[in-house]
């Protein structure tokens, strides 16, 4: 069971660097997919079908703007859109896609690039957390991927010291990042096999931050405690440049 997560930062934009190629030679069972920027009559799930896909999408409300989605090869027995919460739902932040033995979710967290927003930000963080774990009562076995827009230790960004009061690396985000963690009884699948610096999954389109490597893990996929024997793989695929953000990888046995 491959799954990955990948912001691809508008899937019309990534559509128009042959995603859908990379898609297919990828090969994943399940993508979970986050700011898609496109409501539901604008994504070509004629595409997705052609390659084997079952698609599904939770656009927000304000036309190319947040967004997230899920394929999978095999169709879920259930999709989730959103969590219930109306300010979040609106901006198609959670979809959740249930199977036989497990269920993944696809989860955009705010970002808070204007301060204004990192209010809205916490209180989605801590809503989520008591999202997650009630929902763990019903089902245990769960993958949570998606771009969390929170580096979570100083080894996933590529200056702590100087970005320590920016939105993204703040101590209440972190603080939260590890609370989810413990708390929703999760693992790091990236962290459970790679403990070496210098691994990052978004960087700004200024300064050549890609190509000098100034870059920011932001994207996770998190495995619950009860499928932490099932893990074989995890990678962060820097091959792919359809985003500023590049897509993340778990495998599960």
């Amino acid at each position: 069971m491959k799954i990955i997560s990948y912001n691809v930062n508008g899937i019309r934009a990534a559509f128009s660097k042959d995603f859908v190629g990379w898609l297919n030679a990828a090969l994943p069972d399940v993508i979970c997919i986050q700011e898609s920027k496109a409501g539901n009559d604008q994504i070509d799930i004629e595409a997705f079908e052609k390659i084997g896909y079952h698609s599904f999408w939770h656009s927000a409300q304000k036309k190319g703007y947040s967004g997230v989605g899920i394929a999978s090869k095999v169709e879920p027995k259930h999709v989730e859109y959103g969590c219930g919460i109306e300010s979040y739902d609106s901006e198609g932040r959670i979809i959740r896609a249930d199977f036989e033995d497990f269920s993944v979710i696809s989860v955009y967290v705010p970002s808070a690039s204007n301060i204004d927003r990192l209010d809205f930000k916490m209180q989605f963080c801590y809503d989520f957390l008591d999202y997650i774990k009630e929902l763990k009562k019903t089902i245990p076995n769960l993958v949570i991927s998606g771009d969390f827009n929170i580096c979570h230790k100083p080894i996933d960004i590529h200056n702590p010291e100087g970005l320590k009061n920016v939105s993204g690396f703040l101590p209440i985000e972190r603080e939260w990042l590890t609370k989810f963690i413990e708390e929703c009884e999760l693992i790091d699948s990236f962290r459970f096999f790679n403990d070496q610096p210098d691994n990052y999954t978004w960087w700004s389109y200024r300064q050549n931050s890609r190509e000098r490597n100034k870059g920011w893990r932001l994207d996770y996929n998190f495995v619950s405690y009860p499928l932490k024997e099932k893990l074989s793989r995890a990678a962060i695929l820097k091959e792919a440049f359809h985003s500023d953000h590049c897509p993340v990888l778990v495998e599960l046995q």
